[in-house]
């Protein structure tokens, strides 16, 4: 049986800790667009393009790190 600690972090090409704190940090940064476009939605004139902008980053991030996660089980 694998270890459900680490199984994941390891198919991804990271450490356990690595992929700690890789996702606490996307975390925090999902948590602050969510709190941004909320108070967006009741205050249209605040946050105009934090949430969007915060989104947008997450994505290339998360892009990127895929990218990289192939890169160390496939090297070519």
């Amino acid at each position: 049986m694998r270890n459900p600690f680490t199984a994941h972090p390891n198919d991804v090409g990271e450490s356990y800790w690595q992929h700690a704190f890789f996702a606490m940090r996307y975390g925090v940064k999902m948590t602050l667009g969510g709190i941004a476009a909320f108070f967006h939605g009741l205050f249209p004139f605040l946050f105009r393009t934090t949430a969007s902008r915060i989104t947008d980053e997450l994505s290339a991030t998360l892009a990127a790190s895929r990218r990289q996660g192939l890169d160390k089980k496939d090297p070519k």
